[in-house]
């Protein structure tokens, strides 16, 4: 009978050669049994050599390729509707994590099942993986560093695939309305900080916050 893990990574990934090794590095350093976590990774029609870099792990992760750049909530639904594991967690190509995230955070739904997803706070970090601030991960929610039961996220729908930003504030938004997020006091995750970050668009950021305000209400951008 073939090993069911407990834990479904989901890396989604577009041209980001310089990070991607370094998230996947970071997730096969953790103090978790390997057999335990599976790790998927979508790469959305990347150009660049993101790949290459990914051959350098193909043993160790399922890979699944979009012939052309769905957006980012499509390769996340990919990812999701692929997961094995009754727990599922978003890890972003260009962050990393620290080596007990998996542990930790799995423990913590395991032995609280009144809890329905559990995030962690993280550190943020600039291009040369020095901290600068260290957040709640409440007050200053990201859409990642969340682990979520895979049963409830399927439940809510997944992610509205027409929010090719603020996907996760519509998912958070929805998820909330069923379920809670609880908060972790440790900082775990590790959000990278540089000057092609998608959230550094500005205009593109607008228009779909207009969008989710439409769809839910100016709650939904508090």
């Amino acid at each position: 009978m073939k090993h069911v893990p407990t834990v479904s990574v989901i890396v989604p990934v577009f041209n980001h050669e310089k990070y991607i090794g370094r998230c996947l590095r970071s997730l096969m350093a953790q103090d978790y049994p390997r057999e335990d976590f599976e790790i998927i990774v979508i790469d959305d029609g990347s150009s660049d050599r993101t790949p290459f870099a990914l051959e350098l792990f193909q043993e160790e992760i399922t890979l699944i390729k979009n012939e052309s750049n769905r957006g980012l909530p499509a390769s996340l639904n990919r990812g999701i509707h692929a997961a094995n594991a009754p727990y599922v967690v978003r890890v972003d190509s260009d962050d990393y994590v620290n080596a007990y995230f998996l542990r930790i955070l799995s423990m913590s739904l395991a032995n609280n099942l009144y809890m329905d997803a559990v995030a962690c706070d993280y550190l943020l970090v600039d291009d040369r993986e020095e901290v600068l601030a260290r957040k709640n991960c409440l007050e200053e929610p990201i859409a990642c560093g969340i682990m979520f039961r895979t049963e409830q996220l399927i439940d809510i729908g997944l992610y509205d695939e027409s929010f090719l930003l603020h996907e996760e504030r519509d998912l958070r938004y929805r998820f909330s309305e069923k379920y809670s997020i609880h908060r972790l006091e440790l900082p775990l995750y590790r959000y990278r900080r540089h000057e092609t970050n998608i959230t550094n668009d500005k205009d593109a950021m607008d228009l779909h916050m207009n969008n989710l305000i439409q769809k839910h209400g100016s709650g939904a951008a508090a």
